[in-house]
C-alpha cells in the first residue's frame, strides 16, 4: 500500500518537475538578515522575499531575550496551556500585544494559522454567518470552512458586493466580516473605513488578520487600523509574531477580555496544543518594545519601499500599486516565475516565484518584501539586477 502511494505521489512530483512548477527549497546557513549565506550559492545573497520587515529577526536584544527565557523557563511548555503550560511570560507578551493592538486583551497561539483556525470555528456556529473577502489568506479560508456557519464570499475589496453579502447574511445570530489587513499576494490594503461603516450598518463584527500590517503600516507600526485611523473600531484582530515582530513563530488574537476568556474555554488549539514556547514569547515581547521606541524603523521601511517601487517603474517594470511593504511583479506563468527567481539567485538575489495554487493560474509573480535595514547600496544593486534579468528574459 505504501509503495503504491509513493508511486502515485512521485508521479505527481515528476509532472510538476517537467512542467517547471516544482518548488525549490533554499537552505540558509546563518541568521535571517538582508544578506545571508546559502548552501546553494557561494558568497552572500541579498534577501528580498523575507517577512523580516523591521530587521529584528537577528537583532541582538531580541536574540538575548530569547536566550534569557531559555535559561529561565526551559525549552518548552510540555503541555497544553490550561493543564500546565501557562508561564508568566505568556501574560507579559499578551499584555504587550493588547497594548499594540489597542484592545483590552490578547491570547497567543503557536502560529497565526492556528489563531485563525482556532478563532473562527469557536465563535461562529450554525446560527451564524461569515462574510469573507475572496483573496483572504488561506488560514482565514480554512477557518471559515471549519466553521458550521453560513459562508458568503465577496469579490475582493468590492464594497457593493460586500454589502450585498451582508444583506444575505441578515437574520443570523452573529455576523462576522472577515478580511486581511494587507493582502499578502497583492500587497494592497483592506478598505477598513468602508468596512467599519458597513459592519456597523449590518451589526457585524469585523475579524481582521493584520499579519502583514503590524510593524509595517501606520506611523508607529500598529498596523492597518492605525494607517486608516480606525483603531478601536475592529472587534477582533489576529496577527503573527513570525514576521515584523522578530520573525520566530507564534500568533495571537486580540479583542475584548470576554472574547479571550471564551477562546480560552472553547478554541480547540488552546485546549489541545502546547502553549507558545517561552523563548518565542520573550523574543517577540522585546521586538514590540523596539518597535515602540524606534518609530524611525517604520519611516525607513516606508521610504525604502517607495524607492524600490519607483525604481522598478523607471526601469520598465509594472509592480502592483499599494502602500504596504509588499511589491509584487506579475509575470503570468508559474514556470516562468520560478525560472526568473532562479536567474535572480544566480545574480545574488533570493526572491521566490509564486504561482498556482498559491495564486490563480496566469497571475504568477515575484513578490518583493522590503526590510527596514536594507542599505541604499543594496537597493541600487537590487534594481540593477532586476533590470539585467528582466531584459535577459524579455520582461522589460
Amino acid at each position: 500500500m505504501t509503495e503504491s502511494l509513493d508511486e502515485s505521489l512521485g508521479a505527481d512530483l515528476t509532472a510538476m518537475e517537467k512542467a517547471g512548477t516544482l518548488k525549490s527549497f533554499r537552505h540558509i546557513t546563518g541568521p535571517m538578515n538582508p544578506e545571508v549565506t546559502m548552501a546553494e550559492k557561494s558568497g552572500r545573497v541579498l534577501v528580498l522575499s523575507s517577512n523580516n520587515y523591521l530587521g529584528l529577526a537577528d537583532h541582538p536584544e531580541v536574540v538575548a531575550a530569547g536566550k534569557k527565557a531559555l535559561d529561565e523557563y526551559g525549552a518548552g511548555t510540555s503541555s497544553v496551556r490550561f493543564i500546565c503550560g501557562t508561564f508568566s511570560i505568556h501574560d507579559e507578551i499578551e499584555k504587550a500585544l493588547a497594548r499594540l493592538s489597542r484592545t483590552h486583551a490578547a491570547l497567543t497561539y503557536v502560529s497565526c494559522w492556528t489563531a485563525n483556525t482556532g478563532l473562527i470555528p469557536a465563535v461562529a456556529g450554525e446560527q451564524d454567518a461569515l462574510v469573507s473577502d475572496a483573496l483572504n489568506h488561506a488560514s482565514l479560508i480554512d477557518g471559515c470552512r471549519a466553521s458550521k456557519a453560513k459562508r458568503l464570499v465577496y469579490r475582493h475589496s468590492d464594497m457593493d458586493d460586500l454589502e450585498d453579502k451582508l444583506e444575505q447574511a441578515g437574520g443570523a445570530r452573529r455576523i462576522f466580516l472577515v478580511t486581511d489587513g494587507v493582502f499578502s499576494m497583492e500587497g494592497d490594503i483592506a478598505k477598513l473605513p468602508d468596512i467599519v461603516t458597513l459592519a456597523r450598518r449590518y451589526k457585524a463584527s469585523v475579524i481582521l488578520d493584520d499579519s502583514h500590517g503590524v510593524g509595517v503600516m501606520g506611523k508607529r507600526g500598529r498596523g492597518v487600523c492605525e494607517h486608516h485611523g480606525v483603531e478601536g473600531n475592529i472587534a477582533i484582530v489576529t496577527g503573527t509574531l513570525g514576521k515584523a515582530l522578530g520573525g520566530a513563530a507564534g500568533g495571537y488574537v486580540a479583542g475584548s477580555q470576554t472574547l479571550v476568556n471564551y477562546l480560552s474555554q472553547m478554541s480547540r488549539p488552546q485546549l489541545f496544543s502546547n502553549a507558545l514556547p517561552a523563548t518565542v514569547a520573550a523574543s517577540a515581547k522585546k521586538a514590540i518594545e523596539i518597535l515602540e521606541r524606534e518609530p524611525a524603523r517604520i519611516e525607513r521601511l516606508h521610504a525604502l519601499t517607495r524607492k524600490m517601487r519607483d525604481g522598478l517603474k523607471q526601469r520598465g517594470f509594472k509592480p502592483l500599486e499599494g502602500d504596504s511593504a509588499i511589491v509584487p511583479i506579475i509575470v503570468g506563468d508559474t514556470a516562468f516565475a520560478i525560472r526568473m527567481s532562479k536567474e535572480l539567485l544566480a545574480e545574488g538575489i533570493f526572491i521566490t516565484g509564486f504561482g498556482y495554487p498559491v495564486v490563480p493560474e496566469g497571475t504568477a509573480r515575484l513578490r518583493i518584501q522590503m526590510c527596514a535595514t536594507l542599505t541604499d547600496a543594496q537597493i541600487e544593486f537590487a534594481l540593477a539586477t532586476f533590470e539585467k534579468v528582466g531584459r535577459k528574459l524579455g520582461v522589460i
